[in-house]
C-alpha cells in the first residue's frame, strides 16, 4: 500500500498520465499538444472548469494535474487546496505573468503545488514552453506530495555524514554546464557583535522544486536576530520580489530581493533575483551582496552553486549552508566547497522533500554534515550559528 501523501509507484517506462484544467479551450489544446509532443505523456482528461476537473481527477486518477491559476467560479487556489486536502496529487500551475497571476502562483506553491510554468506569449508555444512543461510534468510525477497539514512520523536518530577529506575533491562539470571551482579555505570575516551570542556570520540556503513552502516554514522557525540569511531559490524572473514581499508581510521580517552591493546585517533575509546570480563578497571586513550575470550555471540562473561557492570563499568556516528540496544537482558542488572550507552544512531529509534531488546529490558528494526533517532544520541552524567553528574545521584537516 502506498504511504499517505506519496505518489503511487509507476512501472518503469510507463507514460505519465495528466489531466489539464484551464478555462481557455485554446490553452487546453496548446497544453495537450505540448505534453504529448514526445510520446511519454498522455493527456487523460481536459477540463474547462473546476467541476469538470474534479470529476476527471476522480475518474482517471492521473499522475499529474496542470492547473490554471485564474479560473471562473471556484478559482485555482481554492481547487488546489481541496486537491491537497482530500486527494493529494502532484500539480503544476500554468500561470500568466501578471501581478495577480504571480501572487496567486506563489500562494499555490505555498499550498503545495509542485511547480509553475508561464503561459506562452509568443507564436511558438511548442518551443521553450513545451519543453519546460514536459520536464516539469515528468518531474512532478515523481514528486512526494502530502495532505495539507500532514507531518511525517518522527524520524530515527540522526546519523552524521562522513567527515570530508582534507582536500575537497572537485566535481567534473557536464559539458557547457560549469560549476564553481573548489576554493581554498577562507578566513572568517569579522562579524558584528550580536546580543544573541551568534558565533557564525552568515546562513546560506539553496532550494528548487518545493522550496517555496520549505523556505517559508524555515523562516518561520528562525529567530529574528539570526545572522543574515541569503537564499537562492530557482524561480522565474518576476516572482522573486513578490516571494520576498510575501515572506516579509507574513512574518514581519526584513526579507527582500537582493540588491547589488548591500551590506549584510543580522536579521536580514535576501533572496536572489529570478534572472541574476547572487554572490557574497567580503569587503572592508564585512559581508555584502553582489549580483552577477545571467548565464546558466549548473543549469540554472540563479544558481545555488554560485551562491554557495561565493560563501565558501567569503565566509569560510563562519557560514552555515543548507540545501533543501529540489530537482537536479545544483548546489552539491558549492555545498561541498563550503564544507571543505569549514562551514557547517545541512540537508533536508528525503521523506520531507517534494523532490529529493539536490539534497541527495549533495549527500552523495560528501557535502552534507547532517540531514534532518524540515521541521528540525531551523533548530539545527540555530545550534550551529551559536557554535564557533573549530580551527580544525577551518583548516580542513
Amino acid at each position: 500500500m502506498t504511504a499517505p501523501g506519496l505518489p503511487p509507484s509507476r512501472a518503469p517506462g510507463a507514460r505519465v498520465r495528466a489531466v489539464v484544467v484551464d478555462d481557455s479551450r485554446l490553452m487546453r489544446g496548446i497544453i495537450k499538444a505540448a505534453l504529448e509532443a514526445e510520446g511519454d505523456v498522455e493527456t487523460v482528461g481536459l477540463a474547462g472548469n473546476v467541476a469538470e476537473g474534479r470529476r476527471l481527477i476522480k475518474e482517471t486518477d492521473p499522475d499529474v494535474v496542470t492547473l490554471d491559476v485564474e479560473m471562473p467560479g471556484m478559482n485555482g487556489l481554492e481547487f488546489l487546496e481541496k486537491i491537497m486536502t482530500l486527494r493529494p496529487t502532484p500539480v503544476v500551475m500554468v500561470s500568466t505573468l501578471t501581478a495577480a497571476g504571480a501572487d496567486a502562483t506563489l500562494a499555490a506553491l505555498s499550498i503545495g503545488a509542485v511547480d509553475v510554468v508561464r503561459k506562452p506569449n509568443g507564436p511558438d508555444p511548442m518551443g521553450a514552453f513545451g519543453r519546460e512543461l514536459r520536464d516539469k510534468v515528468r518531474m512532478a510525477a515523481r514528486a512526494q506530495v502530502r495532505r495539507t497539514g500532514l507531518r511525517p512520523p518522527p524520524a530515527p536518530a540522526m546519523r552524521p555524514a562522513e567527515p570530508p577529506p582534507a582536500q575537497p575533491r572537485r566535481i567534473a562539470a557536464a559539458p557547457l554546464d560549469p560549476v564553481p571551482p573548489t576554493p581554498a579555505p577562507a578566513a572568517s570575516p569579522p562579524a558584528e557583535p550580536s546580543p544573541g551570542g551568534w558565533k557564525r556570520a552568515l546562513i546560506a540556503i539553496g532550494s528548487s522544486t518545493g522550496g517555496v513552502g520549505a523556505i517559508a516554514e524555515l523562516i518561520e522557525g528562525l529567530p529574528p536576530d539570526l545572522p543574515p540569511v541569503v537564499i537562492t531559490q530557482h524561480m522565474p524572473e518576476g516572482y522573486t520580489a513578490r516571494f520576498a514581499r510575501r515572506l516579509c508581510e507574513k512574518y514581519g521580517r526584513d526579507v527582500a530581493e537582493a540588491r547589488d552591493g548591500e551590506g549584510l546585517r543580522a536579521g536580514m533575509v535576501r533572496i536572489a533575483p529570478g534572472a541574476r546570480h547572487l554572490e557574497i563578497q567580503a569587503a572592508s571586513g564585512r559581508l555584502a551582496t553582489r549580483l552577477g550575470g545571467s548565464e546558466t550555471v549548473s543549469g540554472h540562473c540563479p544558481s545555488v552553486d554560485v551562491l554557495f561557492g561565493s560563501v565558501a570563499r567569503a565566509a569560510g568556516p563562519s557560514a552555515v549552508g543548507v540545501i533543501l528540496t529540489g530537482m537536479g544537482r545544483d548546489g552539491a558542488a558549492g555545498l561541498r566547497a563550503m564544507r571543505g572550507a569549514g562551514a557547517a552544512t545541512l540537508g533536508q531529509s528525503e521523506r520531507t522533500c517534494v523532490v529529493y534531488g539536490m539534497p541527495r546529490a549533495a549527500r552523495d558528494l560528501g557535502a552534507v554534515e547532517e540531514e534532518h526533517d524540515l521541521d528540525r532544520l531551523a533548530a539545527r541552524i540555530v545550534d550551529f550559528a551559536r557554535t564557533a567553528p573549530s580551527r580544525r574545521a577551518a583548516l580542513g584537516s
